[in-house]
């Protein structure tokens, strides 16, 4: 079932990718959704139906939830439901940016069951099944070995009204870079976890993320020996307000960091 679903999501991100990949730098329709820089493109939407059309074909009586066409309804308790972000860095995408990627995931009864990220410019296809691993263009990966928090390597992202400073965000910024420690903003919530995953960072952190920035590559990184938690150290599951993805060993201090800037709230 597992191997079914992977190779499905596999299929539908490499086929989306294509399409992506032949709008990439061409001219095409910016729209602005719910914040000003919050954009939408043709590509979006072309993405997000042709991957959707892909899945059906193999799980006809599948349930999505996709960034652009939003949820539809459960007809079934034991579907399989797609959580899908067609492109995952459409600002990066607008501005010819070649940072973006394509996020598929599956659930059943609220369990992560699998979760696919392609970057189509580079070619990175990160697949990972529950308990079977993770794996970046077949060859299984696993997380950093890195245990010195002062020596990390990290990556965010900040929420759309960052003016605003919701959750203290800065300030949890600040409170890392402070240490001297190196930290990336990429633009793709969703290439930041995988990214995570096989080891190129040591950790990633944010909020205010949706299901489809971040389902498949809290699989990923579950699957690569990593930890993904809330900021404050508990549980994570997809619809929290906060996620802390690390390989593990550095957690407890990036936690640690995070809650001296907490700001009351449980996330």
């Amino acid at each position: 079932m597992i191997e079914k679903l992977i190779k499905s999501a596999c299929g539908a991100a490499k086929e989306a990718g294509e399409l992506i990949k032949k709008g990439f730098g061409t001219a095409f329709t910016i729209y602005s959704k719910d914040g000003k820089n919050n954009l939408v493109t043709e590509y979006d939407k072309l993405s997000e139906k042709m991957i959707i059309q892909s899945l059906q074909k193999d799980f006809p009586n599948s349930v999505f939830l996709a960034e652009e066409s939003g949820s539809s309804a459960f007809t079934d308790e034991d579907a399989i439901r797609w959580i899908i972000d067609p492109l995952d860095g459409t600002v990066n995408f607008a501005h010819n940016l070649p940072i973006f990627s394509i996020s598929i995931a599956a659930e059943k009864n609220k369990e992560l069951l699998c979760g696919v990220i392609y970057n189509p410019i580079l070619d990175e296809l990160f697949y990972a099944g529950r308990g079977q691993g993770a794996f970046f263009n077949d060859k299984k990966i696993s997380v950093s070995e890195n245990a010195d928090f002062e020596t990390s390597f990290l990556v965010t992202g900040f929420p759309y009204n960052v003016e605003k400073n919701p959750c203290n965000c800065i300030d949890h910024f600040v409170s890392i870079i402070k240490r001297g420690i190196p930290v990336r903003r990429l633009g793709s919530a969703a290439l930041d976890l995988a990214y995570v995953a096989c080891g190129r960072f040591d950790g990633f952190w944010e909020i205010n993320l949706n299901p489809w920035d971040l389902a498949a590559g809290a699989i990923l990184v579950k699957e690569a020996g990593g930890l993904v938690t809330q900021y404050s150290g508990e549980d994570f599951k997809i619809n929290h307000k906060s996620i802390l993805a690390t390989n593990g060993k550095i957690h407890k201090e990036v936690v640690e960091t995070l809650r001296a800037c907490d700001c009351g709230m449980d996330f």
